[in-house]
């Protein structure tokens, strides 16, 4: 590590450096209430400058605003950052429609629309954001397989799928990373893509690894505090009595905090560098944030070391979490395994 930057791990069993914390995008256009474009941007640039070189976004974001909104910093920095975005979760005119297509023209209509939306050549990480059952995974990957050999993307992830999904597609083409939600609220990743993972040199890329800010202490009644325009009003465990149930959970983490002189979110991102270390596996987690401070605090946490002891006190949380990571749990890997 030199100057003030983040140390660097790589990207799959072949890919490029990037650092041990990339920044997910997707909060610079919806879903958690009021965006500032300016914070945002400075944000982006605040990351860079510490060694962020990971940025995440999907065509689901904003329906492509997302894409839109980091053209100009992908524009300006395209030999520094390692750019990743994802396509299958298709959105309607409906607001409560969600959709999910994995076939091979759906596929090569989507990165055409990414590629245009960032204007760039060439996506670095390119996932599938949600498996469709009904569509065979050779299928699949085999369409995505063709992106890389035309020099449109670089890489290939999956994201929210099982070990043994996983194993199938990297028999199909090698698959770099795997985006799934992991944190001391959600480990469902643990019971078999992580060890496939492991096996195979795939990078997992932990999603919402602040429990979409609860870990953050902020939410006692979550409920009643998140604004108009926020996803988590309808999260499960962010309403009622779950939220009250969740917050009371956190108490080893403020004490944990408080002997580190750190903050809850530094000891629940250190939390996840350490269990990847206990698996033997490289993570680079995508906490997301509009704001430099907020960023800066992330960034810090990857100094932060959890003792043994530390460990242990927070091993049973996730077990006691109340309510599903989503209303819906039908695409996601737990929901299958």
């Amino acid at each position: 590590m030199t100057d003030n930057k983040i140390a660097t791990v790589r990207l799959g069993s072949d890919g490029p450096q990037v650092g041990v914390q990339g920044l997910g995008c997707m909060g610079m256009s919806e879903f958690y209430g009021e965006t500032d474009e300016a914070a945002a941007r400075d944000t982006l640039e605040a990351a860079l400058e510490v060694g962020v070189t990971l940025f995440d976004t999907a065509d689901v974001y904003g329906r492509g605003a997302n894409e839109e909104f980091l053209a100009p910093f992908v524009g300006a920095h395209r030999d520094e950052i390692t750019l990743a975005t994802k396509f299958a979760i298709e959105r309607s005119d409906d607001p409560q429609y969600r959709g999910i297509r994995n076939d091979p023209a759906y596929i090569r209509q989507s990165v055409e629309a990414s590629l245009r939306r960032l204007n760039t050549e060439v996506i670095d990480l390119y996932y599938m954001h949600r498996r469709d059952p009904a569509v065979p995974l050779a299928e699949s990957v085999g369409a995505m397989a063709e992106l890389v050999r035309q020099g449109k993307v670089k890489q290939l992830g999956l994201s929210e799928v099982t070990g043994a999904e996983l194993r199938e597609a990297h028999a199909v083409h090698p698959i770099a990373a795997l985006q799934s939600e992991w944190s001391l609220f959600s480990r469902d990743v643990e019971r078999s893509a992580v060890g496939a993972a492991v096996e195979l040199g795939v990078t997992l890329v932990p999603y919402s690894p602040l429990g979409r800010g609860f870990l953050t202490g902020a939410f006692a009644d979550a409920g009643k505090d998140l604004t108009e325009g926020d996803f988590r009003k309808f999260q499960p465990r962010f309403t009622g009595e779950n939220a009250k149930t969740n917050a009371a959970l956190l108490e080893p983490v403020h004490k944990i905090a408080a002997a580190h002189g750190a903050t809850a979110a530094q000891v629940a991102l250190a939390w996840v560098q350490r269990r990847a270390e206990v698996h033997g596996l490289t993570v680079v987690p995508i906490p997301g944030t509009r704001k430099r401070s907020r960023l800066l605090e992330n960034v810090a946490a990857t100094r932060l070391r959890l003792t043994p002891q530390e460990l242990a006190l927070l091993e049973p949380i996730a077990g006691r979490v109340a309510g599903d990571r989503y209303p819906d749990m039908s695409s996601t890997s737990a929901a299958r395994e």
